[in-house]
């Protein structure tokens, strides 16, 4: 396999591992551990973290090596303000843009995140969270949106997800928001998902100062 894929497949499986709680914050990644583990060379590795990096997913420690980013009070607040604006932003591009298939494959996501959670899958459950967001942001169909997201898609909620299994409470109301705003795509009802998504944001924001 090419370096260049061999270093895209480390990316894409690291950051899934991340945004799905998988790897905790302050978890340290070591490039030769990782590179057994997904069967590639250190110099993939280290170009994955790169781009890792790039996205504020990972960052450097002072005494070198790379480490999962640990959120600060401040850090929750600045990005759920980015992200409303952007998943807002998208939603209302959304609305003009979607198609009855488009609508079913988000309904198919929540079905999948519930499914997950009914069966004690809580890593497979926050994978369809993380999922759920980046597809509406996919089907805005702006090119120049999505990057801006993945720059700053550092996963609020997603870490409430996996450090509270216990807490079922928790896994409803996410399972009812995401649902609450398919409704209101279904609709072409723009308050309905708005307010919605806002506070499903609001509610991640929350918890992730929670847990700091």
């Amino acid at each position: 396999m090419k370096e260049d894929s061999l270093s895209n497949k480390a990316y894409i499986e690291l950051r899934k591992k991340i945004l799905s709680n998988q790897l905790i914050s302050g978890t340290r990644l070591k490039e030769d551990e990782w590179a057994k583990k997904l069967d590639a060379n250190r110099i993939a590795i280290r170009e994955a973290l790169t781009r890792l990096m790039g996205e504020q997913l990972i960052v450097q420690g002072e005494k070198g090596g790379f480490f999962v980013k640990t959120l600060t009070v401040e850090d929750s607040h600045l990005i759920r303000e980015l992200r409303e604006i952007l998943e807002v932003g998208a939603l209302r591009l959304v609305m003009q843009k979607i198609d009855e298939k488009g609508i079913t494959e988000l309904e198919r996501i929540c079905d999948d995140f519930s499914s997950m959670v009914e069966r004690g899958y809580f890593g497979g459950a926050c994978e369809a969270d993380v999922k759920f967001h980046e597809t509406l942001i996919e089907y805005a169909g702006n090119d120049k949106l999505i990057d801006l997201y993945k720059a700053s898609n550092i996963p609020l909620f997603h870490q409430k997800l996996g450090k509270m299994q216990t807490h079922m409470d928790d896994y409803e109301l996410t399972d009812q928001e995401h649902r609450e705003i398919v409704a209101g795509i279904r609709e072409k009802n723009i308050q309905r998902a708005e307010e919605a998504l806002v506070k499903h944001l609001i509610r991640g924001e929350v918890a992730s100062i929670d847990l700091s």
